[in-house]
């Protein structure tokens, strides 16, 4: 699939919590062809933007409007600028790039912590039954927001937090477990903390679910040729977690 290099207009910006921001973009060619999983790289047209593209996962598309939307967390210089963009403005978008999740799932389980609930989101819009269920995973109740944002687009909806104040006590994998062993879902996807991830991969392991892995690292150019996001395979193969990912079967990674 061909990557668009070019200038899409801020449509709207809405806060979801206080780091957490969700912009829409007009770019009808990345709307029309991104799939669940993949990405974009935007730089902020400001005279004293970073040097480098950022990446971020497509979080949701609305193809009649031609609009794609990214949620991120305003953590650094760029998302500050991101942050600041008002509606009008233009921001510079190359994608959508990489590859995306296995859609052939009838009934997967969507587990995700973070602002890596964003590209499990856009999975979710895309299952046409709307038969996912998703696992929220957050430190605190104020960051299992997203659980809002899945509910008109999963089956049910499970929450975590590390200091009980919502839901389960615990990690994500507080619950996988015991949903793991009714046997009903065909597949597991998961984003997240790299740490999160490696956990629930070893507890997906043991009930024989194939599961699907999306990595996030920092990225150079975000087209393969920097080799800034490399990541180790089976049998000590490196890969890009830009062209070759960023999602991956979890058996096709080691270490990442």
């Amino acid at each position: 699939m061909t990557a668009v290099f070019e200038s899409g207009t801020v449509v709207a910006q809405e806060t979801l919590s206080h780091d957490i921001r969700r912009m829409e973009i007009h770019l009808p060619k990345v709307a029309q062809t991104a799939q669940p999983g993949q990405f974009v790289t935007v730089r902020v047209n400001h005279l004293h933007e970073p040097l480098l593209r950022r990446p971020f996962g497509v979080a949701g598309v609305d193809m009649a409007k031609g609009n794609f939307s990214l949620i991120y967390r305003v953590v650094g210089e760029t998302t500050q600028l991101m942050e600041n963009l008002e509606p009008g403005a233009e921001i510079s978008v190359v994608g959508p790039l990489g590859h995306g999740f296995d859609l052939s799932a009838r009934h997967g389980l969507l587990v995700g912590g973070g602002v890596g609930l964003a590209p499990l989101h856009f999975l979710a819009q895309a299952d046409p039954g709307h038969n996912m269920e998703v696992i929220v995973g957050g430190r605190t109740k104020a960051e299992v927001f997203w659980s809002e944002l899945f509910r008109d687009k999963t089956a049910r909806q499970y929450e975590t937090t590390d200091d009980g104040s919502y839901g389960v006590k615990g990690t994500v994998n507080a619950v996988l477990p015991d949903l793991l062993k009714t046997g009903q879902y065909d597949c597991v996807y998961v984003c997240g903390p790299s740490p999160m991830m490696k956990a629930v991969v070893e507890v997906v392991k043991q009930y024989g679910v194939p599961c699907q892995v999306s990595l996030e690292k920092y990225m150079g150019c975000g087209l393969g040729a920097c080799l800034s996001c490399s990541c180790e395979g089976r049998g000590g193969k490196r890969m890009k977690i830009c062209k070759d990912g960023p999602v991956f079967w979890s058996q096709e990674v080691v270490e990442w």
